[in-house]
């Protein structure tokens, strides 16, 4: 995962590779939490789906976080169905490392949450994050509603300012509609705690995106 020689540029979809029609099986219990990483979840709970690097890091960022229910890493924004970690970290996918985040809205808000996502990495590299190089480690946020969008698109303006201020550069984070979840093998689930002193490469850019939480 450190050292990818991934390609930097998206494959076009008869580019990539077919994919299988088998499910990737997974245990459905969350390490950390008590709760499951599959549906259904409880009622009354939103979904919002993150990439923003190597996803080890980013799904421990968001289980940390109050509010949040559940927590998954996985494959989405590509083509091929049902991927392995090494057809994605291939290049010919053009799948996004991401993280399924489940939260209650009466605990916690989308906004909060996207404030952890903008603060902990680096938005503007594109086709990396750090080290890690390759079109899995893109910044993207996957929304299911019309109002997650929106709100997407107001804290990416409202953080774009911020980084103006510091001549830090342009956002290149993606925003669109969630697609297909692919579930990661089951041992990426909650990697850092199953391998406390495993690899993070996750690193903001020091900039906040707000103070007023």
């Amino acid at each position: 995962m450190i050292f990818s020689t991934t390609k930097l540029q998206m494959p076009a979809r008869d580019q990539a590779l077919k994919g299988r029609e088998d499910v990737m099986r997974v245990d459905n219990q969350h390490a950390v939490k008590n709760a499951t990483i599959k549906p259904p979840f409880p009622d009354g709970h939103e979904q919002i789906v993150f990439g923003l690097g190597c996803f080890w890091g980013a799904e421990r960022k968001f289980w940390q976080q109050p509010g949040v229910y559940t927590t998954a890493v996985g494959y989405a924004a590509g083509y091929t169905p049902n991927p392995t970690y090494e057809e994605v970290c291939s290049g010919l996918t053009g799948h996004n490392e991401v993280v399924l985040v489940v939260f209650d809205p009466k605990e916690t808000s989308l906004e909060k949450l996207l404030k952890v996502f903008w603060e902990s990495h680096n938005p503007t590299q594109g086709m990396r994050q750090g080290n890690d190089r390759g079109t899995q480690y893109r910044s993207g946020i996957y929304y299911f509603n019309e109002a997650q969008r929106e709100l997407a698109e107001q804290t990416k303006a409202a953080y774009q300012a911020a980084l103006n201020e510091k001549n830090i550069g342009e956002i290149t984070t993606e925003i669109l509609p969630a697609s297909e979840f692919y579930y990661a093998e089951t041992y990426h689930q909650q990697y850092l705690h199953k391998n406390p002193g495993g690899y993070c490469g996750l690193g903001g850019t020091g900039v906040c995106y707000a103070d007023d939480f």
